[in-house]
Protein backbone atom coordinates (compact mmCIF):
# COMPACT_ATOMS: atom_id res chain seq x y z
CA UNK A 1 0.00 0.00 0.00
CA UNK A 2 1.40 3.24 -0.97
CA UNK A 3 0.60 5.85 1.83
CA UNK A 4 1.32 9.88 1.20
CA UNK A 5 4.46 11.62 3.07
CA UNK A 6 2.00 12.92 5.42
CA UNK A 7 -1.53 13.03 5.94
CA UNK A 8 -3.98 15.51 6.07
CA UNK A 9 -4.82 16.38 9.88
CA UNK A 10 -8.34 16.87 9.04
CA UNK A 11 -8.59 13.22 7.78
CA UNK A 12 -7.67 11.69 11.13
CA UNK A 13 -10.37 10.80 13.30
CA UNK A 14 -10.93 9.16 16.74
CA UNK A 15 -13.71 6.34 16.39
CA UNK A 16 -15.13 3.54 18.16
CA UNK A 17 -13.48 0.37 17.72
CA UNK A 18 -15.64 -2.16 16.73
CA UNK A 19 -15.56 -6.10 16.51
CA UNK A 20 -14.51 -6.19 12.61
CA UNK A 21 -11.29 -4.01 13.51
CA UNK A 22 -9.98 -7.00 15.19
CA UNK A 23 -8.01 -9.07 12.07
CA UNK A 24 -6.59 -5.24 11.51
CA UNK A 25 -5.61 -4.11 15.10
CA UNK A 26 -4.03 -7.79 15.69
CA UNK A 27 -1.57 -7.41 12.34
CA UNK A 28 -0.72 -3.73 13.67
CA UNK A 29 -0.18 -4.92 17.03
CA UNK A 30 1.59 -8.07 16.42
CA UNK A 31 4.69 -5.88 16.14
CA UNK A 32 8.01 -6.81 18.81
CA UNK A 33 9.16 -3.32 17.62
CA UNK A 34 5.30 -1.90 18.57
CA UNK A 35 5.05 -4.03 21.63
CA UNK A 36 8.71 -2.80 23.11
CA UNK A 37 7.14 0.11 23.76
CA UNK A 38 3.96 -0.69 25.64
CA UNK A 39 3.00 -2.29 28.44
CA UNK A 40 3.44 -6.10 29.26
CA UNK A 41 -0.54 -6.53 30.07
CA UNK A 42 -0.39 -6.18 26.18
CA UNK A 43 -0.07 -10.02 24.93
CA UNK A 44 3.45 -10.41 22.42
CA UNK A 45 2.43 -12.14 20.03
CA UNK A 46 -0.43 -10.26 19.86
CA UNK A 47 -3.95 -12.57 17.97
CA UNK A 48 -7.13 -11.91 16.48
CA UNK A 49 -8.84 -13.78 19.80
CA UNK A 50 -6.58 -10.90 21.65
CA UNK A 51 -7.97 -8.33 19.75
CA UNK A 52 -11.57 -9.61 20.10
CA UNK A 53 -11.37 -9.59 23.82
CA UNK A 54 -9.75 -6.01 24.19
CA UNK A 55 -12.50 -4.68 21.42
CA UNK A 56 -15.25 -6.28 23.61
CA UNK A 57 -13.87 -4.70 26.79
CA UNK A 58 -13.66 -0.93 25.74
CA UNK A 59 -17.12 -1.36 23.92
CA UNK A 60 -18.21 -1.47 28.03
CA UNK A 61 -16.74 2.17 28.85
CA UNK A 62 -18.60 4.75 30.05
CA UNK A 63 -18.19 7.14 29.41
CA UNK A 64 -15.50 6.41 26.34
CA UNK A 65 -12.27 6.38 26.88
CA UNK A 66 -10.30 4.24 24.39
CA UNK A 67 -10.80 4.90 20.74
CA UNK A 68 -9.46 3.52 17.11
CA UNK A 69 -6.84 6.23 15.07
CA UNK A 70 -8.58 6.39 11.21
CA UNK A 71 -7.00 7.74 8.52
CA UNK A 72 -9.79 7.72 5.90
CA UNK A 73 -11.21 4.39 7.44
CA UNK A 74 -7.85 2.59 7.92
CA UNK A 75 -7.24 1.43 10.94
CA UNK A 76 -3.58 3.33 12.05
CA UNK A 77 -3.20 2.59 15.85
CA UNK A 78 -5.45 3.11 19.43
CA UNK A 79 -5.20 5.83 21.94
CA UNK A 80 -6.93 5.92 25.00
CA UNK A 81 -7.41 7.06 28.87
CA UNK A 82 -6.82 5.53 32.14
CA UNK A 83 -9.25 7.91 34.66
CA UNK A 84 -7.28 8.54 37.75
CA UNK A 85 -9.18 7.89 41.23
CA UNK A 86 -9.58 9.41 44.96
CA UNK A 87 -7.88 12.65 44.93
CA UNK A 88 -6.49 12.10 41.47
CA UNK A 89 -9.90 11.60 40.06
CA UNK A 90 -9.34 15.12 37.93
CA UNK A 91 -6.15 13.29 36.02
CA UNK A 92 -6.05 10.68 33.40
CA UNK A 93 -3.00 8.94 31.70
CA UNK A 94 -3.01 9.03 28.11
CA UNK A 95 -1.60 6.46 26.18
CA UNK A 96 -1.29 5.93 22.57
CA UNK A 97 0.41 3.47 19.68
CA UNK A 98 0.57 3.20 15.53
CA UNK A 99 0.87 0.34 13.69
CA UNK A 100 5.06 0.28 11.78
CA UNK A 101 3.64 1.22 8.92
CA UNK A 102 2.10 4.53 9.85
CA UNK A 103 4.56 6.01 11.59
CA UNK A 104 6.66 9.49 11.01
CA UNK A 105 3.33 10.61 9.02
CA UNK A 106 2.08 13.34 11.41
CA UNK A 107 -0.95 10.54 12.27
CA UNK A 108 0.42 10.48 16.09
CA UNK A 109 0.43 13.68 16.95
CA UNK A 110 -2.98 14.38 15.38
CA UNK A 111 -4.75 11.38 17.16
CA UNK A 112 -2.64 12.93 20.43
CA UNK A 113 -4.24 16.46 20.16
CA UNK A 114 -7.65 14.91 19.46
CA UNK A 115 -7.50 12.58 22.55
CA UNK A 116 -6.24 15.55 24.94
CA UNK A 117 -9.19 17.95 23.87
CA UNK A 118 -11.55 15.25 24.50
CA UNK A 119 -10.10 14.59 27.75
CA UNK A 120 -10.81 18.65 28.48
CA UNK A 121 -13.49 18.85 27.10
CA UNK A 122 -15.86 16.29 26.92
CA UNK A 123 -14.31 14.41 30.40
CA UNK A 124 -14.26 17.72 32.03
CA UNK A 125 -10.13 16.52 32.96
CA UNK A 126 -7.75 18.83 34.35
CA UNK A 127 -4.46 16.89 33.78
CA UNK A 128 -3.32 14.52 31.25
CA UNK A 129 -0.23 12.55 31.88
CA UNK A 130 1.97 10.31 29.70
CA UNK A 131 5.04 7.88 30.67
CA UNK A 132 7.04 7.30 27.74
CA UNK A 133 10.19 4.43 28.21
CA UNK A 134 13.48 6.03 27.44
CA UNK A 135 14.55 4.84 23.78
CA UNK A 136 11.10 5.96 22.59
CA UNK A 137 12.23 9.41 21.63
CA UNK A 138 9.42 9.62 18.78
CA UNK A 139 6.75 9.57 21.41
CA UNK A 140 7.87 12.83 23.71
CA UNK A 141 8.43 13.99 19.98
CA UNK A 142 4.79 13.64 19.77
CA UNK A 143 3.89 14.64 23.08
CA UNK A 144 6.12 17.76 23.25
CA UNK A 145 4.48 18.81 19.50
CA UNK A 146 1.11 18.70 21.53
CA UNK A 147 2.10 20.98 24.63
CA UNK A 148 2.85 18.45 26.56
CA UNK A 149 5.76 19.45 29.29
CA UNK A 150 8.61 16.88 30.45
CA UNK A 151 7.56 16.90 34.30
CA UNK A 152 10.46 14.42 35.32
CA UNK A 153 12.47 11.00 34.82
CA UNK A 154 11.70 7.93 37.20
CA UNK A 155 14.80 6.81 36.99
CA UNK A 156 15.00 2.70 36.27
CA UNK A 157 11.46 2.65 37.02
CA UNK A 158 10.14 0.37 33.97
CA UNK A 159 11.52 -3.59 33.84
CA UNK A 160 10.87 -4.44 30.08
CA UNK A 161 12.56 -7.47 27.95
CA UNK A 162 14.89 -7.93 30.75
CA UNK A 163 15.98 -4.40 30.98
CA UNK A 164 15.65 -1.78 33.13
CA UNK A 165 14.30 1.59 31.93
CA UNK A 166 13.98 4.81 32.70
CA UNK A 167 10.30 6.47 32.39
CA UNK A 168 10.09 9.68 31.28
CA UNK A 169 6.87 11.68 32.46
CA UNK A 170 4.87 14.31 30.72
CA UNK A 171 1.28 16.19 31.23
CA UNK A 172 -0.15 18.79 29.91
CA UNK A 173 -2.81 21.15 32.02
CA UNK A 174 -6.27 22.25 31.10
CA UNK A 175 -5.55 25.36 31.60
CA UNK A 176 -9.50 26.82 31.00
CA UNK A 177 -10.53 24.55 34.22
CA UNK A 178 -8.21 26.13 36.57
Amino acid sequence: MHLPDRFLPEKIVLRSLTPADAAPLARLADNKKIWDNLRDYIPFPYRESDARAFIAHVLKEKPQQTFAISHEGVLCGVTGLVAQQDVYRRSAEMGFWLGEPYHGRGIATRAVALITAYAFKELKLVRVFAAVFDHNTASMRVLEKNGYLKEGIFRKAVYKNGRLLDEHRYAILNEAAL
